[in-house]
């Protein structure tokens, strides 16, 4: 499903449903530029630290221009998964005027080469992008709108003796307001006296109305903030107007002015509401009148609100305080980017990333480990579109469109974030499956025993081990490699459906009384989720969240290229971290007011 800056907000109820039923959600993204390879003078592979900051520079240089989420729900019942894929576009301009939130974005030749190449439409991030706003920049915004509103901050114009007409037009504004609260103190004033340009009282009537300049009305607000504390200036088009100084009646006007910066903030937000729903945060500050609208043309609707909050509730209810399973294929660029784009700055050593992103999302699921795990030295084939392609002939479990979501049925589209984020969500639905099923690394030692005995499944008449790669030879002759290892020491199930056991891999850390499947601890994995749904399965399905399985490929993202081949998400300790980081103020936000269990 596409969906645009128009449709965003309206489908954003939808949208959040879909998020907070998933068993996993698989993420995908394009990019207006990507790390460029640097020459190295030291010989062997780079550092992982090395390859992290040149994606750190890259991702600080330039924008995801579309990103695909494809929320899986696992449907136990009938053994089947249900994909949702979803397409956003994402706009790099700040459209919610007064924000005062600059953002300079660029593009990399090769990248625009490739992205025309398979007909992206470059102009469409700008003309259909939804907006979104990171964590850092509704900070800055917030700060430099105290900064405007603290008049004590501004910096005093220095006027120099040599120029008379401004010493001139400070005497007369310094006569008319002493002349006003004289004439007040008698009570024979106006509430208000108004400062007129040079030359207003003598204009004729049919002229054009002369205006102040903003020079000149930033000299009269300096002179009413320095020397008259029982006044206020208020601007106004073309002159200035001085009142008395009302305490309540400013505090409210304050209050009024940050009400309505936090309502363009949100608006602007826009894609951001997606990422901290996938973060498990609050989302109660969403106004949601913005989705009472039309998704084709934008226009306001009647509806049922009572009906909006009832699904928003129900949502959020599921939502908060937990993260949902995030998959992705060879995603460590990836998330570098979305931490960048929705987060804030990256720290400059790669362990504090690691540890700030495992502390926003406890697990995390690169496909690409998971179809490399123990591949040895000589990295495999193992791009999107060939796993994909490899696992479609597995016939189990059973893979179904939802209902609206059919665009990528019939239709390939290589390269668009929505489609390839389809693709890992098979990916990670039918290789996790096939992996429990068939335990495909295999202990040496039990080799031939493994062979023998590891039985018919998904269509599979022998098992030949093939080098590096892990071979399925299917009765009509064809071999589909999986570019797995299995003569490496990793994990076996004793039995079908049996949790995994350790077998001295040296990439997973052990655990006490590791060879029984029962001693794992859940929490091994740093994901306080715990959905009932999530710790269900059936016979051929996923392996359930807290299955020793997940020791092996959970939180390991593959960095093929680099000394250590793997960026490992739960070997630094986590530290809290804070939940969304806007610092909202406490009054008049107007977001949703509800009560989650």
């Amino acid at each position: 499903m596409d969906v645009d800056k128009v449709a965003f907000y309206p489908l954003l109820p939808d949208i959040l449903t879909d998020i907070s039923e998933a068993h996993f959600v698989a993420i995908d993204l394009e990019l207006s530029g990507v790390p460029t390879k640097q020459v190295r003078k030291e010989p062997g592979k780079p550092s992982l630290q090395a390859r992290y900051a040149e994606t750190k520079d890259a991702a600080e240089r330039y924008q995801i221009l579309q990103i695909g989420l494809t929320c899986v729900t696992q449907d136990a019942e009938n053994e089947k998964y249900i994909l949702k894929p979803h397409n956003f576009n994402l706009s790099p301009i700040i459209e919610e005027r007064g924000l005062d939130v600059e953002r300079i974005f660029s593009f990399q030749s090769g990248a625009c080469e490739f992205l025309l190449g398979v007909g992206f439409d470059m102009a469409r991030p700008y003309t259909h992008g939804v907006p979104y706003l990171s964590r850092e920049e509704s900070r800055e915004a917030r700060a430099r709108h105290a900064k405007r509103q603290d008049k004590s901050a501004l910096a005093d114009i220095q006027i120099k003796p040599t120029e008379v007409e401004s010493l001139a037009f400070l005497e007369r504004a310094r006569e008319s307001i002493n002349r006003w609260l004289a004439n007040r103190a008698k009570g024979s004033a106006g509430g208000s006296v108004d400062i007129l340009p040079l030359g207003y009282e003598n204009a004729p009537e049919d002229a054009s109305v002369p205006e102040l300049s903003r020079f000149e009305k930033r000299l009269v607000h300096q002179l009413v903030r320095a020397e008259y504390p029982v006044c206020v200036s208020i601007s106004r088009p073309s002159f200035i107007r001085i009142v008395p100084l009302d305490q309540a009646r400013e505090d409210k006007i304050a209050a009024s002015r940050r009400r309505e910066l936090e309502e363009r903030i949100n608006r602007q937000k826009g894609f951001r509401w997606v990422i901290e729903a996938l973060l498990g945060n609050d989302l109660t500050r969403l106004d949601l009148r913005e989705c009472a609208k039309n998704p084709v043309t934008g226009e306001p609707i009647f509806a049922d609100m009572d009906e909006y909050r009832a699904q928003f509730h129900r949502a959020h209810a599921k939502l908060r305080g937990n993260p949902r399973m995030l998959v992705g294929h060879n995603c460590f660029l990836d998330l570098v980017y979305v931490y960048r784009t929705f987060i804030g700055q990256l720290p400059d050593a790669v362990t504090e990333f690691q540890q700030k992103l495992h502390a926003l999302w406890p697990a995390v699921v690169d496909t690409k480990y998971m179809s490399t795990h123990n591949c040895g030295d000589i990295n495999p084939v193992s791009s999107l579109e060939q796993i994909a392609a490899q696992l479609s002939r597995q016939a189990k479990p059973k893979l179904e469109l939802a209902e609206h979501f059919d665009t990528y049925e019939q239709q390939e589209r290589f390269h668009e974030a929505g489609y390839d984020s389809f693709l890992t969500a098979q990916i990670a639905v039918r290789l996790s499956s096939k992996l429990q099923t068939e335990g495909a690394y295999i202990d040496p030692t039990h080799e031939a025993d493994a062979v023998n005995t590891r039985g018919v499944a998904n269509g599979v008449s022998a098992m030949k081990l093939t080098g590096s790669n892990f071979s399925a030879h299917e009765g009509n002759g064809t071999t589909h490699s999986l570019g797995l290892n299995p003569v490496a020491e990793g994990f076996t199930p004793s039995a079908i459906g049996d949790g995994w056991k350790h077998r001295g891999d040296p990439t997973v850390a052990g655990t006490n009384g590791a060879d029984d499947p029962f001693s794992y601890n859940p929490g091994d994995l740093k994901h306080h989720y715990m959905d009932p749904a999530l710790q269900q399965t059936f016979p051929g399905g996923m392996p359930k969240l807290g299955n020793d399985f997940w020791r092996v490929y959970g939180n390991k993202l593959r960095v093929f290229g680099t000394e250590e081949g793997v960026c490992e998400l739960d070997s630094v300790e986590v530290e809290a971290v804070e939940e969304d980081g806007d610092e909202q103020e406490d009054e008049g936000q107007g977001g949703v007011e509800i009560e989650c269990p």
